[in-house]
């Protein structure tokens, strides 16, 4: 722990992790996060204490950064959708009526009859 801390790993790559620390230990992952679980939180406390963060939460802070931004365009693009929706609907309900009232008009043409056209007389 204390070579990471100090900079100076021989088995790891300087990483402020528990992979790193466990790779520096040279024991498995597992030792340090099932068995040995206060070695890892002594380890991140001192991370702290010095004024750094842990590579693990540097990542999930930037993730739940990135999360953030995607949500807040996806509210964005909601909202918009919502309002096209509503256009959407406003328009349709005026075609509706428009091709009733030409349905309506072209029906009462076709009660009037038809006017056949006049042919010319043959002539001989």
């Amino acid at each position: 722990m204390d070579r990471i801390l100090a900079g100076h790993p021989e088995h790891s790559n300087r990483a402020l992790t528990v992979i790193a620390l466990a790779l520096e230990a040279q024991v498995p992952r597992n030792a340090l996060t099932q068995r040995h679980t206060d070695l890892k939180a002594e380890f991140y406390e001192q991370v702290r204490a010095r004024g750094g963060t842990p590579d693990s939460e540097r990542r999930l802070r930037q993730q739940l950064r990135r999360l953030k931004e995607l949500r807040a365009a996806d509210a964005k693009e909601i909202t918009q959708l919502k309002a096209d929706l509503e256009a959407l609907a406003g328009a349709l309900h005026q075609a509706t009526v428009k091709n009733g009232r030409l349905r309506h008009e072209l029906a009462d043409r076709a009660s009037l009859g038809r006017t056949l056209p006049v042919q010319a007389p043959f002539l001989k």
